[in-house]
């Protein structure tokens, strides 16, 4: 199944979803019980005050449930991933659940959007997939935007320099100022890691989740605006992006878990929407697990791909959950020579830009164990000889100690690897016996 019904159904059967049946606000209170279960169970509250749709919440927050969906195995991850990149599958077209009700000029406050932190503007769509196309339709692209909800019609809408924002230059550079774009919110996470995929300017973002989930996803034509949907997403707002009237978005709390910048950007006119007749809200909290996974993972594909350019084996790579998903991340690979780790620094910031600090580490150190991180740092590393510091460059914006107007700030390199041929770097092991083995495993359940 390619719907986010059916991987609630599996989450419940494994005991990795729990039903919040007291009714909350989406005014702080959900967003509160989201965070305290973050890196837990995923949530639905099935009670919502004001509102008659439930909120789904916290469907991506932990790496193995996203692999879940992914139907892979962790070592087998990126070349899938990438597989789906260099091979997009067309979609068919059909009508779906989504289709059951459609309403024109619908109201926004009808919908359950949450309000998350103390000083947010107000409520914020933030699993929200915007597809659009080209003017002349050659080109489409889907990708995930935050959405400020300013009135029951408008929603502010951040796009950073990718492939939306090319889309707009080139519709501008026309003299077009107004796209149809859909919303789409409650679809599989398999169609939400697509969505994040590096995939260049031109292919499909659905055409590659259409790949990763085998074929089986099937979009719809929008009833009020040219654009399509997920045939099986729980809601679809149909809107035309406005290019030619900016408005005042955020501050947004956003990845690094303090309140982004104000910034003027286009908006969302909201002119339809289609929904299931009992459609769930998804729900996705900012700075949370989720956020910096969806964000993260689908990105360390590109600096896998990068780095085994540079060298033959990479052991994994980790966008770390305390490095936001986004500024911090870990290599582990195979060295071979003293120039591997460097040459293995640059290409991770060349995949990714925004990265700000990069560690490199042997291949028996698990990129995923801090602890067995920090450790090669603490043995491996020598601050005058392992350093690389680049002052000066491009950063990210959600860097809050950069320059954010220039977006220029600083990238640092630690070289955490054991010098090629020397001895004393490798950790013993304790032999066991199979006496201590039995022993062993009578008493794991109380280890």
């Amino acid at each position: 199944m390619t719907d986010l019904r059916s991987f609630i159904k599996t989450l419940e059967a494994e005991g990795d979803l729990i039903r919040i049946k007291e009714p909350l606000s989406t005014k702080y209170e959900i967003p509160a019980v989201l965070r305290k279960f973050d890196t837990r169970q995923a949530l639905l509250f099935e009670k919502v005050k004001g509102h008659d749709a439930p909120i789904i919440g916290g469907l991506c927050g932990t790496r193995k449930r996203i692999l879940g969906a992914l139907g892979v195995e962790a070592e087998a991850t990126y070349g899938h991933l990438l597989n789906a990149i260099k091979r997009p599958t067309k979609c068919t077209l059909s009508d779906g659940p989504v289709n059951e009700v459609s309403v024109e000029k619908p109201k926004l406050s009808d919908i359950p959007v949450i309000t998350h932190f103390e000083g947010d503007p107000g409520p914020y769509i933030t699993a929200g997939i915007v597809y659009v196309t080209t003017p002349d339709g050659s080109v489409e692209n889907v990708s995930f935007h935050r959405l400020q909800v300013l009135d029951d019609r408008r929603l502010a809408i951040r796009i950073v320099p990718r492939h939306l924002y090319r889309i707009m230059q080139l519709a501008q550079e026309q003299g077009v100022d107004r796209l149809d774009v859909s919303v789409s919110i409650g679809v599989h996470p398999t169609v939400a890691v697509a969505v994040n995929l590096p995939a260049p300017f031109g292919t499909s973002e659905f055409e590659i989740a259409n790949t990763l989930l085998g074929g089986g996803m099937k979009l719809t034509e929008c009833d009020h605006v040219d654009a399509l949907a997920p045939s099986d997403a729980e809601l679809v707002l149909e809107g035309v992006l406005r290019l030619d009237e900016d408005v005042i978005e955020g501050p947004f709390v956003d990845l690094s878990g303090t309140h982004d910048v104000q910034r003027k950007q286009p908006y969302v006119e909201v002119v339809g929407m289609m929904h299931r007749e009992d459609y769930i809200y998804q729900a996705l909290l900012p700075a949370g697990a989720e956020h910096r996974l969806l964000m993260g993972m689908p990105k360390e594909v590109g600096i896998w791909e990068y780095v085994r350019n540079v060298v033959p084996t990479v052991r994994g790579v980790n966008l770390t959950h305390g490095g936001m998903g986004w500024l911090h991340c870990v290599v582990s690979f195979e060295k071979f020579r003293e120039g591997d780790p460097k040459n293995v620094l640059m290409a991770m910031f060349a995949a990714h830009p925004s990265m700000k600090h990069a560690i490199v580490v042997d291949s028996d150190i698990d990129p995923f164990n801090m602890e067995q991180v920090e450790w090669a740092i603490a043995t491996r590393f020598r601050g005058d000889e392992d350093l690389m510091v680049i002052p000066h460059v491009r950063v990210s914006s959600l860097d809050p100690v950069s320059d954010q107007e220039k977006e220029l700030g600083c990238k640092v390199g630690v070289d955490a690897t054991k010098p090629v041929g020397m001895t004393g770097f490798d950790r013993p092991g304790i032999p066991v016996s199979e006496e201590v083995e039995k022993l062993l495993e009578r008493y794991s359940g109380t280890l």
